[in-house]
Order: structure tokens, then sequence, then C-alpha cells
């Protein structure tokens, strides 16, 4: 099939070199015959009719000029003809040449090709191409009509289209239209086409390129963009760009938006700063500084930014930026803006939710461990105070080197066990310390995050204080019901003694006294009546005295008469006015009068605290020391020299019942005592009952 190039066909006949050759070439030979036969002719009879006047021999001389002519004028034209002939094959030849190129080219061309009549629309050729693309054969598609490729409905687009392409064959068409292929899906096709000759017949040579990837591939890119914008305001992000040159630039509706103001209609460029608001005048100087960074050649900007929003909302916003490039090549600093305002206010929060949680572990009176493959990573103060460690020592110290080794079989399948092992509650382990002293410890594991890696989470809780309080709880139990049936034994004696006392003297004086007032009642004699009164009035006397004194060992007149200053003077001065014993007493005037049963508690406290000096001591001086601590209570003193005794051995009743009593009336009492370093007696007493006194609430 010879395939010419686009154009009208008798314009390119008359163009072509090879007719313009032929009619060159003819002319020439006609004429060059012509003007050699008049030549011939003229010369040849002139040359006869001198040679001969015989017409016999002149005749002879005619036929053979005739001869000769012919013969010449077939050598001349054959010369003539010659060239012209092997231009004629040449061009015959480059002409197959072209047409083979031309059908290589339009076969092996990779992209549809399809040649129609433009008047029939019958498809005249196409190439493996577009057999290729559309799924039929080359004898399938030369018996169908370019309008089969058309989907049904678009007829009346493809006549509209056909109609102007009629109108003006010679020029290009461009036209993308989903073109139906052989199992009936369609492909987006962009057809250019211009004007063929094909044969002598008006046909259109039309070039289809297969638009669906590229189609479904701006389609993926706009569902991408799409996506990206969706995700950028759900992340709160806007992108921008600002030409550092000019210091104009372009931002995405996202950033209107982030920053409460209403996006443009359209995308215009504008100054940076007049979208942002700074919060404070420190943010304002940053802002500034920012933007005149961005002006540099070198920019790489990644900070944390104050603003206010249109609305008057605080706002917290990061802010990136980076070197860039435009379309043209362009030199662009392109960034984000991403409000990240409820991200700050929840790291804030998550950062107090952090320290209020390192602060209740720090105080926490249990020891935190976490432990990493058997090693410690973390620990607390309470537990290298547990351990015997330092604050920073206990890390990295084995599980071995913390619990005793008949326990770390047990610690450790419960550290590492798949299933948590059912346990009642605590565990009790046995712990060691620095100094290899052993301890009882509750023991609760568990899993925790730290450091980025799966650790375990033991709280140990030392049981020796509890051990310790549980057996002086024992102790004192036992001290109290020794103590209540002393007290019983006591006041049974008590009771005794005083009968005894009363039965004894005061009820003998009385009968004393009931005998001498009978025998006055009968003496006649005046100075014998006046000896038994005498007698009478003596054993009244004796009797009341001793009356007082049952009295004054009961409790003191002067305690409530004089108060708790003179009541101790005095019965420090009865003790010790017989004795050796070198008395130094600093009463203090107190401020206030405390309550009775705080005075009464203080005034038995010294008292038997000067009885013990007396008894068992065996001290050169006894030191006795009452002053007022800040208005607040009273600090009771009793320190002797004495040989002292062991704080941790038997106790006897005396001390218990002083301990009870200042406890009773909510003090504190400490005795301090070593074997020849004699002892101390320290009481603490409140005001008034109803509050408790301790030495730091005292001293504070």
């Amino acid at each position: 099939m010879p395939v010419a190039p686009p154009g009208p066909p008798a314009q390119h006949r008359r163009d072509h070199p090879l007719a313009r050759a032929l009619r060159r070439d003819r002319w020439r030979v006609v004429l060059g015959y012509l003007v050699l036969a008049l030549v011939w002719i003229l010369c040849s009879d002139a040359a006869v009719q001198v040679l001969t006047a015989d017409l016999g021999t002149a005749a002879r001389w005619q036929t053979a000029k005739g001869a000769f002519f012919v013969i010449l004028s077939g050598a001349v034209i054959y010369l003539l003809l010659r060239p012209l002939a092997h231009h004629v094959l040449q061009t015959h030849l480059q002409l197959e040449h072209s047409e083979q190129r031309h059908r290589q080219l339009f076969e092996g061309n990779p992209g549809p090709i399809l040649v129609y009549d433009l008047d029939t629309l019958e498809i005249l050729d196409v190439n493996p191409a577009a057999c290729s693309l559309f799924g039929w054969t080359r004898e399938e598609f030369t018996a169908l009509p370019m309008t089969a490729l058309w989907p049904p409905g678009d007829e009346p687009a493809l006549a509209a289209k056909l109609e102007q392409i009629r109108a003006q064959p010679g020029q290009l068409c461009e036209i993308t239209a989903d073109l139906q292929l052989k199992d009936g899906t369609t492909r987006s096709i962009e057809m250019r086409s211009n004007y063929l000759d094909y044969a002598g017949r008006p046909a259109r040579l039309l070039i289809a390129i297969d638009r669906t990837r590229e189609d479904q591939a701006l389609r993926r890119r706009d569902q991408a963009l799409n996506r990206v914008e969706e995700a950028h305001e759900m992340a709160r992000i806007g992108a921008w760009e600002v030409d550092p040159a000019t210091g104009l630039g372009r931002y995405s509706n996202q950033v209107y938006q982030l920053l409460g103001r209403r996006p443009p209609e359209a995308r215009r460029w504008h100054r940076f700063e007049e979208l942002l608001v700074p919060a404070d005048p420190a943010t304002a100087a940053l802002t500034e500084q920012l933007l005149q960074d961005m002006r540099g050649e070198q920019v790489q900007i990644d900070v944390l930014l104050p603003l206010l929003a249109m609305d008057g909302r605080a706002l917290m916003v990061h802010l990136r930026a980076e070197q860039g490039s435009g379309d043209a090549g362009r030199p662009l600093v392109v960034g984000t803006l991403q409000d990240v305002t409820e991200r700050e206010q929840s790291r804030r929060l998550l950062r107090e939710r952090e320290e209020q949680f390192r602060e209740l572990v720090r105080v926490l009176p249990d020891g935190v461990v976490i432990l990493s493959e058997e090693h410690v990573l973390y620990a607390n103060a309470c537990a290298a105070a547990q351990f015997g460690y330092g604050q920073h020592t206990l890390l990295g110290e084995p599980l071995a080197a913390l619990v005793v080794a008949g326990d770390l079989a047990r610690v450790r399948a419960q550290l590492f066990a798949s299933i948590p092992l059912p346990s009642s509650g605590t565990e009790v382990i046995g712990m060691r310390r620095l100094d290899g002293e052993r301890f009882q410890a509750g023991l609760a594991v568990g899993d925790v995050r730290y450091g980025g890696r799966n650790c375990k989470l033991l709280i140990v809780r030392d049981l020796s204080e509890p051990e310790r309080i549980r057996e002086a709880l024992e102790t004192s139990n036992r001290e109290l019901q020794a103590m209540a049936g002393r007290l019983f034994s006591l006041q049974e004696d008590e009771r005794r003694a005083i009968s005894r006392d009363l039965h004894d003297d005061i009820g003998q004086a009385i009968t004393a006294m009931k005998l001498s007032a009978y025998a006055a009642q009968d003496e006649t004699d005046p100075q014998r009546r006046g000896e038994d009164l005498a007698q009478i009035i003596q054993l009244a006397d004796t009797t009341v005295g001793k009356l007082r004194d049952i009295s004054t060992l009961l409790r003191p007149p002067q305690l409530d008469a004089l108060g708790l200053e003179a009541a101790l003077r005095w019965q420090a001065g009865v003790l010790f006015r017989s004795s050796p014993i070198e008395l130094l007493a600093e009463i203090d005037a107190l401020p206030r009068r405390p309550e009775g049963d705080i005075e009464q508690a203080c005034f038995r406290i010294a008292q038997e605290s000067l009885t013990n000096v007396l008894r068992h001591a065996r001290a050169s001086q006894v030191h006795l020391k009452l002053h007022d601590v800040h208005d607040h209570g009273l600090h009771l003193q009793v320190r002797d020299d004495g040989e002292g005794f062991d704080p941790d051995g038997p106790r006897g009743l005396g001390l218990i019942v002083m301990r009870e009593r200042a406890q009773s009336a909510g003090g504190t009492l400490k005795i301090e005592s070593a074997h020849g370093a004699g002892t101390l007696v320290d009481l603490f007493l409140p005001y008034r009952s109803d509050s408790v006194a301790t030495p730091d609430t005292l001293e504070h």
C-alpha cells in the first residue's frame, strides 16, 4: 500500500521530482528530434542534389539517407532516453524503499495507528499496536467502521466531530474520548488525526494514545491529594510557601482555618506576618527573627510558637520550614504549620502526671524496684534505704544480691511466669541488705515498660518494723496485763495499809480519847480532869496529823492549792530532806496552768522518778527541771548520775505506770539509761488533755 504524505493529491503530483524530470526530458527529446530531423532533411537533400542529377542514383541515395537517418535518430533517441530511464528506475527504487520504510514505521510503531475513509468511515488499515490495544485482528478491524469503536450513546458527539473534520480536512485534529474494546471495556484514548491520500481516496491517519493509566494516575493523584487535604485537616496541618526574595507567600486553606481566618476565594500572594498574631512580645520578636531567617541561603526551622487566633483563642503552633524550589526552579521556602495546642496541653498534663507519679514513688514508704534481665534498672530512695545502699549505688545490682539464696527460685518463678501465679496476697520473701543483714519483706511483682523495654516491677515492703511493732505490742499487752494485776494488788495493799493505819492509829487514838473523856467526865478532881482534857487534846492533834499524812499521800494539797510548780518543789524537798543525794531543782513558772489530769500525771511521774532515784540509783546528784515549750506544753526532765539500768532488760512496774500515765495524758515519755551512765526521764505533756504533745510539735 503506497502511503503518501498528507496534503491534496493534485498538488502532490505536480510537485513530485519524478514528474518534473519527466516533463523536462520529454520536451528535450521531442525538440532534439525535430531539430535533428529538420537539419538532416535540409542538409541531406541539398547534398544529394549536389552529388548527382540522376534520378535513379538520387533515389538510391535517398533510400540510404533514410536508413541512415533512422539508425542515427534511433541512436540519438536512445542516448537521450537513457539518463531519463535511469532516473526513472532510480526514482522507482527510492519509492519502493520509501514505501517499505513507511510500512515498517507504520507496522513497527508502538503507538496504535488507524487509517479510515473520511467519507464512509471504513477502517482501511491498522498496525499491530492498534490490534493489540483494541483486541481485534487486522481482518476484523478492516471489516469494521469507525463508529464501532464508540460506545453506544456517543454517536451525536462523533457525528459533530466528523462534520468539523470534513469541513476542514487539511487541519490537524485532536480529540479525547472513551473508545470501546473488543471485550466491551472502554479505555480513555487521545486521538490525533490528519489528512491522508490513500490510493486516491480521502482518508485520515489516526494515531491513538492510551491515556487510561494516566487518567487513573491523575485520579489517584487527585484522590491522594484529597486524602492529604483530609489528613491535614484532621491533623490540623497547613502547608505554605514563601518567596525569600519578596517575602510573599501562598498558604493552604488549612493555614487560614487554623489561625481563625476565612480562606480567600483564590490563592494569592501576601506576607506571612499578616497571618500571625503573637501571643506575647517574646513571641513577636521570635517571629520577626524567623521571618528574617527565611530570607537566608540555608533555611531549617523547627519551632513552637504561641499565637492568638482571630477569635482570641490561644494557640500553640508547630512551625517547620526548609529550603525548596518552585516549578520554574526558583528558590522557595516551603513549610507546614500545625496546631499542637491539644498535644502540648496533653504533654503538659502528662509531664505533671509523671512528676506526680515520680514524687509519689519517691515518697512511697515501700521500696520500688524495676528489673531488666534480673538487674536493677531503677530504685526509689526507700528501696535504697531498705537494702542499705546509697541513692544510686543500687542501680545495676543483680537480683541474686538482694534476695536470700533460699527464696531466689520463688522470686524468679513469680517474676517470669508466663501466666501470673495465683497469690493470696503479698509474697513474704527473705531479703538481704548490703551489709549481709537479712530481713523479711512483702514482695509484689508486675510488668512495666521503662526506657522502651519490657521490665519487671517489684514493690518491696520491709516487714521488720511491723514485726518489731507486733512484738512490742505483745510485750506491751503483757506489761499491761501485769500492770493491771499489780494495780489491783497495790490497790488492795493500799486499802489494807489505809485500813490498818485507820484501825491501829486513828482507831486507837479515838478509843483513847473516848476513854479519857469518860475518865474526865467522872473525875472530881479539877487538876486530874484538866490532865485528862489535855491528853484528849494531844491525842486529837496527833490524830489530825496522821489524817493529814494519809491525805497527803493520797493527793498532796499543794497540787490543788498552789499548782504543779509548788507541789514539785514540796515533794522534792520532802523526799530529799534527809537524803545525802544533792538535789538541783530548776522549776520555771509556767505561762498557764495545765488541766488537772495533766498536773496529776506530771506530778506522779516526777514523784515516781525521784522515788526510784532514792531507792535504786545510788546517785550523788539528781537534777529536776520543769519549763514551758513555746506555750504549747511543758517539758519535765529528771536526770541522775547513778548506776543506771539496761533499757532492754526486764522493766519494773513503776516504769510501765509512768509511760501509761504519759500516754493517757496525751504526752510522750522517753527514758534513757545505761549501766554506769545514769538515767534520764524525759517527759513532754500538753496543757490540755484533748491535744497531743510530741517533741517535734513542742519544739516547733
